[in-house]
């Protein structure tokens, strides 16, 4: 009995002796400086710098640079596509010039211009418009397209887009861009008020709405017509800093004047 307790006591003594021994291993340890942590801090600050730098200089060259891809490479489409029309009629001469195509074809565009606004150049016109407006479908196709081409077009008289306007819409404080394309005139039985039918274009500039407005509440800014579809088609981006329009007061007021 005496040598079983001996033993555990050695045993349990043993155990107390290897304790501290674990202990004195964990201290021994190697421990992180505290000099490295503020240059890794540091380190990485500057990559950060480095790649925000690089970023935005990165984006400012493509946004610099993609306008510009942008205008060569349809410009370069269309000689292409305008050259396409009459180079196979010189490629079958034995005359392979690249751009002649292109030349003759604008020349044969500006021929048809002048031929149109003459005359004889008009009644052919007509007498192809009478045709393709009896075809069932055709007929469709080419009116949509003339009212399109007619909207920017350079003669006043057949132009489908009147002026530029700005509306109030859809509620107060905020305005609407449109096109005054006509004008009518409602009669009720409190009399007579002229309107004008402006176009408000949602999507571009060939889908949007159609808003009956006063004229007196239609505001005609210091814009054209070409002007007016540049800022549609831009999304508003090439819309000047400062409109001015040809009404020196707005409607409330002009209304408020009126009443006095």
């Amino acid at each position: 009995m005496e040598d079983e307790k001996s033993t555990v006591m050695m045993a349990s003594r043993d155990r107390e002796l290897l304790i501290p021994v674990a202990d004195s291993v964990h201290d021994d340890s190697p421990k992180p400086s505290s000099s490295s942590s503020p240059r890794h801090a540091g380190r990485e600050t500057f990559y950060k710098v480095v790649r925000s730098w690089a970023s935005k200089k990165f984006m400012t060259g493509c946004v610099i640079l993609f306008p510009i891809a942008v205008t060569f490479y349809i410009t370069w489409w269309f000689i292409h596509f305008v050259d396409g029309f009459f180079s196979p009629i010189y490629v079958q001469l034995g005359i392979d010039i690249f751009g002649l195509g292109f030349i003759t074809s604008i020349t044969f565009i500006f021929l048809i211009g002048v031929f149109m606004s003459s005359w004889l150049g008009a009644s052919v016109l007509s007498l192809g418009e009478w045709f393709i407006k009896r075809m069932p479908f055709v007929r469709h196709i080419y009116n949509a397209s003339k009212q399109i081409s007619s909207a920017i077009s350079p003669d006043q008289n057949t132009q489908a887009f009147k002026e530029v306007a700005i509306i109030r819409h859809p509620r107060i404080g905020e305005y609407a861009f449109g096109f005054i394309t006509s004008s009518v005139t409602l009669q009720s039985y409190s009399g007579e008020e002229d309107l004008c039918c402006v176009y408000v274009p949602t999507n571009h500039l060939y889908i949007g709405d159609i808003f009956l407005i006063n004229t007196k509440d239609v505001l005609r800014p210091n814009l054209s017509v070409r002007e007016g579809i540049e800022i549609v088609v831009s999304g508003g981006m090439s819309m000047p800093q400062i409109l001015s329009t040809l009404d020196t007061l707005l409607p409330l007021e002009r209304s408020r004047s009126d009443g006095r």
